[in-house]
């Protein structure tokens, strides 16, 4: 029988006990990592829509610190910022890219080879960027919750509430991605309501103020407030102005509504990002992006605040309110 000092033994252990810490090292370095590209910032980015995404990679068998690793980086409004955040996510070996709209291009000119899935509110085939919905090109895939009709139908909701005679003020942001659809689709819908409009842009801080004076100058008595990645961040300074100044205001999503707004139309965005989750985790089994069809919204969100309609004297009619699916007092 072999028998064991003291030293050789103390010197086995030890190794042991050093070697644990680098397992524990190559196991993380082994994981996949997804890389998650966002404009805005953290303070801004909504958690329930990173949650959702969690929920999606849930879903298709990855949990974060179990069997995949994330990477977040934010641009923090600052658009110049995203092309070299997309290629620092590239140099760590992502596995897969998750962006929002407006990261897509700077994405897409970082790599031609990393999958990207991009969650956003507007048509990427119109933009140029794929081929086609059914079979997009190259590296790319997404989930969009922008469909044809969905400004036409909220402009039609605000429209049941609203005088014949009201003045629209309509706001909307020409940096963003889906600029012109909205500017066109809003001109059809509103000459189709016989609606007087006043657009107006914002792309800033001092924009703004500036398109508020404009409303107000222009006597609008409601506000149509258009898809953007910078209003979603004012949405509480947004609310604040309509509220002070009696303005019935409709919006994309219900985060502004939850922040004092009155009325939201749209398609659900947390469950956009969930079905990106899941997407990831697709690609992450082997599937290829242009394998992968772009995903339109199957989920719809109409969510009214009743306190502010009551504040703003507005009474709801019971048509209307049979199709929200959501009250918020």
């Amino acid at each position: 029988m072999a028998v064991v000092t003291r030293r050789q033994l103390t010197a086995a252990l030890g190794g042991v006990v050093a070697a644990l810490p680098l397992a524990a090292r190559a196991q993380r370095a082994a994981m996949p990592v997804i890389g998650f590209l966002n404009s805005s910032s953290k303070a801004v980015f909504l958690n329930d829509r990173l949650l959702a995404f969690h929920r999606g990679l849930d879903e298709a068998g990855f949990v974060e610190g179990r069997n995949v690793a994330i990477e977040i980086r934010f641009a923090d409004g600052q658009r110049d910022r995203l092309r070299g955040l997309a290629d620092d996510l590239v140099r760590r070996n992502a596995a897969a890219i998750v962006v929002n709209g407006v990261s897509l291009s700077a994405t897409m000119a970082a790599t031609s080879t990393t999958p990207i899935v991009f969650v956003g509110g507007y048509d990427p085939v119109a933009q140029g960027l794929i081929d086609s919905l059914s079979r997009p090109s190259g590296n790319v895939t997404g989930i969009s919750f922008n469909k044809p009709g969905l400004n036409a139908k909220r402009l039609e909701l605000l429209n049941e509430l609203l005088p014949k005679s009201t003045i629209l003020a309509v706001l909307l942001d020409q940096n963003g991605p889906v600029f012109e659809t909205q500017l066109r689709d809003v001109v059809v819908a509103s000459r189709a309501l016989g609606r007087q409009i006043v657009v107006v842009k914002a792309t800033s801080d001092r924009e703004l103020e500036i398109a508020f004076a404009t409303i107000r100058q222009a006597g609008a008595g409601a506000l149509f407030v258009g898809s953007s990645t910078f209003f979603v961040s004012q949405r509480r300074k947004l609310a604040t102005f309509a509220a002070s100044h009696a303005l019935p205001a409709s919006y994309e999503g219900r985060e502004f509504v939850e922040s004092g707004g009155l009325m939201s139309y749209g398609a659900s965005v947390t469950d956009a990002y969930r079905r990106g989750g899941a997407y990831v985790g697709r690609i992450l089994k082997g599937a290829k992006p242009s394998n992968l069809p772009v995903e339109l919204p199957s989920k719809f969100e109409f969510v009214i605040n009743l306190d502010v309609s009551k504040a703003l004297g507005l009474n709801v009619p019971p048509y209307l309110l049979v199709q929200v699916t959501e009250v918020i007092e």
